[in-house]
């Protein structure tokens, strides 16, 4: 999986692939609080992760079990 490049690869594959690590980034800062700048220590970050990720299992988990 990659991005293609601008100018050197044709336009329709930009934005088609996307990292596994950049995906999983999105996906964390949707939780809104774990984008704030001025919240940046252990102490609070590294809960709001674990919450994040549990949250993000459970509705997957949730919704494959549903189909």
């Amino acid at each position: 999986m990659r991005i293609a490049r601008r100018g050197v690869e044709d336009k329709s594959k930009l934005g088609r692939h996307r990292w596994v690590v950049e995906r999983t980034v999105s996906w964390l800062l949707r939780f809104k609080r774990l984008g704030l700048r001025y919240d940046r220590t252990e102490t609070t970050v590294r809960p709001l992760l674990l919450l994040a990720v549990s949250m993000i299992n459970l509705r997957r988990l949730v919704s494959t079990t549903q189909l």
